[in-house]
């Protein structure tokens, strides 16, 4: 963790762990072979499905501080056939304690990027959550 990653209490600023967590998840698409393009939208190209955050949380169970190194796990689940999470552990990343030092937590629901309609997740995601449900994501931080 790096300096300006803190607040001036000198720990963690709530709002990073939900962008490690956007991270984190960005990262596993790409090592599971499913390109940004595919399901972000970019200047070129809107996917025909978006996957919006629907909900998050963030769960801060001991201080973070500047030089802390820090390991994500991530655990992506289907909830139904247009929504799944992400669960994540934050974990100390110099291999010393197996507890974790925060956790949070992301919804995402499959829209039709036209008419914000509900629909099914598109092919990729539904490739990734099975992709990942055979493996854990690990990343240092």
């Amino acid at each position: 963790m790096r300096f300006g990653d803190t607040d001036a209490a000198g720990v963690m600023h709530f709002h990073q762990l939900l962008r490690w967590c956007h991270e984190a998840y960005e990262e596993s698409l790409e090592r599971f072979g499913v390109a940004a393009g595919e399901v972000f939208p970019t200047p070129a190209a809107m996917p025909e499905v978006a996957l919006p955050i629907i909900h998050c949380s963030a769960d801060f169970l001991a201080p973070l501080v500047c030089g802390d190194p820090l390991a994500i796990q991530l655990e992506p689940v289907r909830l139904d056939p247009g929504c799944f999470e992400v669960r994540y552990s934050f974990r100390p990343g110099n291999g010393g304690s197996a507890r974790d030092v925060a956790r949070g937590l992301t919804r995402h629901l499959a829209i039709r990027s036209n008419n914000r309609s509900r629909c099914p997740l598109p092919p990729p995601i539904n490739r990734w959550l099975e992709a990942a449900s055979l493996e854990s994501g690990i990343r240092p931080l």
